[in-house]
């Protein structure tokens, strides 16, 4: 079983009860009609995958533009058809990664767009798992490099199953087209990406500037801990900054002050995390706002702003424990 972010756990009145349970509730529950998966339609065997039939991008053929997209001729393919429209050469896509990409879908018998990125202007950043979304997309974008464009017409059974979308106005029996543009792909060894910040200050934790996907090191010194937040720069990303109410994709590593031991980390449980900066410790809510995507951050918890006087039970961490944390940005969700 996966060990649970601490991050995530709800010592009473220091993090929102909000999502507590769930890394990617707060990204599914923003729009019904995304791709995320319906209970029914979360165990079906793999498909085969064919190369049509698919219909033709009229308008909006370059990568990143809004694609108009027409309506499909005939019967589709009862298999998951597949289609690298364009073909990018950047990372390749595997299962279980988390990818950011643009999309547009829609309806193969009456060419409704149910959903699209391109009006709202944010990329989806979610996960390719079972569960994480629905199995079109698990099976199409897996082996895919960052920098293609893939279309993709996706059988209910792949795709919302027999229940479909109400909300979005799926029927269990429509056959879904979706045009993805794969921006990135993020997975355990995804690190920060930037420019080195230096760290003079002899009174704070120092923090390792590797970018190889493994865990950086922390050396606290053996000094007094601050008693105010601190939020630095260890490498300064160039991508957009986190607000308050973002939810973000990161790697992290928690230590105590206190004797530097771990007691949290993403690269020991060899998977990332997301969350929205509403659901965790008021430290790394405020720590983290206004930094920017691409960046690590030094985050140093006063025991005010992290758990205080109720430590999660088996954490490790005593009571009124000042805490370190170096957290890696990957994206803005």
């Amino acid at each position: 079983m996966r060990r649970r972010s601490l991050l995530l756990a709800v010592p009473a009145g220091l993090v929102t009860l909000a999502g507590c349970g769930d890394d990617n509730k707060s990204e599914k529950a923003k729009s019904s009609s995304s791709p995320s998966p319906s209970a029914s339609a979360s165990s079906a065997p793999p498909p085969k995958i064919v190369d049509g039939p698919l219909p033709a991008i009229t308008a909006g053929t370059k990568f990143g533009e809004k694609p108009t997209v027409a309506k499909g001729s005939g019967a589709p393919s009862k298999d998951l058809a597949v289609r690298t429209v364009i073909a990018g050469n950047g990372a390749t896509v595997a299962e279980n990664d988390y990818i950011q990409a643009s999309y547009l879908g829609q309806v193969w018998d009456t060419a409704k767009v149910f959903d699209n990125s391109y009006d709202r202007k944010t990329s989806l950043v979610i996960q390719l798992a079972q569960g994480g979304i629905i199995d079109g997309w698990r099976y199409g974008l897996v082996g895919k490099k960052v920098g293609s464009r893939v279309e993709m017409a996706i059988p209910p059974t792949w795709g919302y199953g027999t229940r479909g979308n109400t909300q979005a106005g799926i029927k269990g029996t429509d056959t879904l087209v979706f045009v993805v543009d794969i921006e990135n792909t993020f997975n355990a060894k995804s690190s920060a990406k930037g420019k080195d910040v230096a760290q003079n200050d002899k009174a704070l934790p120092k923090v390792g500037t590797n970018t190889d996907g493994k865990a950086p090191s922390i050396d606290v010194p053996k000094a007094k801990a601050p008693t105010k937040l601190v939020a630095d720069y260890v490498i300064e990303g160039d991508g957009e900054e986190v607000k308050a109410d973002s939810s973000v994709l990161v790697q992290y590593k928690g230590v105590l002050w206190d004797g530097g031991k771990e007691f949290d980390s993403t690269y020991s449980r060899g998977q990332l995390t997301s969350f929205s900066l509403q659901q965790v410790v008021k430290g790394w809510g405020q720590g983290l706002t206004g930094k920017k995507v691409g960046s690590r951050v030094l985050i140093v918890v006063p025991p005010a702003l992290g758990y205080g006087d109720n430590p999660p039970s088996g954490s490790g961490i005593n009571k009124d424990s000042t805490l370190v944390f170096t957290v890696d940005i990957l994206a803005k969700m």
